[in-house]
């Protein structure tokens, strides 16, 4: 028997639907009402959902940094003690280009409003981002053992920042099909390390 995809959630549509007004418009640009038409309710049918905009937007910005640490965390495990690190590494990359591929809005929305959270869940979204970098690091030393730490580091970010470029990347034609970007987006960021390990 075939299993099935289970259909998102109410939450979900409404997440998925907030993340994308709010990454065209701005979280300030956009009304609940909208937010309720784009998935089929009224705009206070909302709040049976959610308290507000801003828990939505706490939901969405610390979600995704849980999920991207649980996912890194899923790979090392699955890999093993004894892994090799390159394919740990080519791992995570693959994990990474996911998101960053089908998840854009969220980029956007992060690099825009994370300011807009309260002071604890900006300290959450820190703190589970911190977590995922330094998981990167320890394996990116594994590979490249004469790299320092804090050289390490700064290419983890720089990488985070090659492939998170890919909101900027919307043209009609500006991108090889998803397999195309995939594939180029990997080969630059192991380039990158590569280049960071070569000192």
């Amino acid at each position: 028997m075939a299993t099935r995809t289970d259909a998102p959630t109410r939450r979900e549509q409404i997440l998925k639907e907030a993340a994308r007004l709010f990454a065209e418009r701005g979280f300030h640009g956009v009304g609940v009402d909208e937010i309720g038409a784009a998935v089929g309710i009224s705009g206070p049918g909302l709040y049976r959902h959610f308290a507000g905009k801003d828990a939505m937007l706490a939901e969405l910005l610390v979600g995704i940094s849980g999920q991207l640490l649980t996912g890194a965390k899923r790979r090392l495990a699955e890999a093993g003690e004894e892994s090799v690190p390159e394919a740990v590494l080519d791992s995570l990359i693959e994990g990474h280009i996911d998101f960053a591929l089908d998840d854009r809005p969220l980029i956007t929305l992060h690099d825009r409003e994370l300011d807009r959270l309260r002071d604890t869940d900006r300290k959450l979204v820190r703190q589970l981002q911190r977590q995922y970098v330094e998981l990167w690091v320890g394996v990116v030393r594994r590979l490249y053992p004469d790299l320092a730490e804090p050289a390490a580091r700064s290419a983890v970010h720089s990488v985070f920042g090659l492939l998170n470029s890919t909101p900027h990347l919307t043209r009609p034609g500006s991108l090889p099909g998803r397999a195309g970007t995939a594939e180029l987006l990997h080969r630059m960021a192991r380039g990158a390390f590569a280049a960071a390990g070569s000192r």
